[in-house]
């Protein structure tokens, strides 16, 4: 039950992973095919493009997971952290609401309003499987960020942005090399 929850938890981590490695071997074979042997295969180039556009969005839940996406947060800097943290889950509360919205437009899309006769140019199969990934991973996204409101809030825990650097630690660390004898850092 375990690795079952340790899956569900990084669901978006493997799938962005997985189609990241399927369409980039996919476009070496595509571009060995065009310079080597002086032909296309063309459905390559369209699958491709809707692996991408999976990856797109499926990242973008995975960043939603990890509190990595861009904000603005200047102008939090002179208020305290507790007060950051629940203008931010306010201001979260609204991307929820476009979310929902998204994919109540999407589902209504896909399965309401399409063309039922819409299919992929050269692979034929229906567009309603590449659309599919918009309110699956909107949902996902949803979902991670009341994940990462409620370990913020509740559980107390400290979720920042994985990519955030501190200067300052950056600093503290370069003087503390430069005060050392044999110029080591740390």
């Amino acid at each position: 039950m375990r690795g079952f929850w340790y899956v569900v938890n990084n669901i978006e981590s493997f799938i962005s992973r997985a189609l990241l490695l399927t369409f980039v071997c996919l476009l070496f074979t595509q571009i060995v095919a065009r310079e080597v042997f002086g032909f296309s295969i063309s459905w390559i180039e369209e699958l491709s493009v809707y692996m991408f556009v999976w990856f797109v969005f499926f990242g973008a839940s995975h960043a939603a997971k990890m509190g990595a996406h861009n904000r603005v947060t200047f102008q939090f800097r002179m208020l305290p952290a507790k007060v950051v943290q629940y203008i931010e889950a306010f201001a979260d509360l609204f991307w929820i609401s476009f979310n929902v919205y998204f994919i109540y437009l999407a589902i209504d899309f896909i399965f309401n309003r399409m063309n039922r006769f819409q299919s992929s140019q050269t692979m034929g199969f229906h567009l309603s499987y590449v659309y599919i990934a918009l309110p699956i991973a909107f949902t996902l996204m949803t979902i991670r960020i009341l994940q990462v409101n409620y370990r913020r809030i509740v559980v107390g825990e400290d979720v920042t942005d994985p990519d955030k650097i501190d200067l300052d630690e950056i600093r503290d660390e370069m003087q503390r090399g430069h005060d050392d004898p044999n110029g080591r850092v740390g």
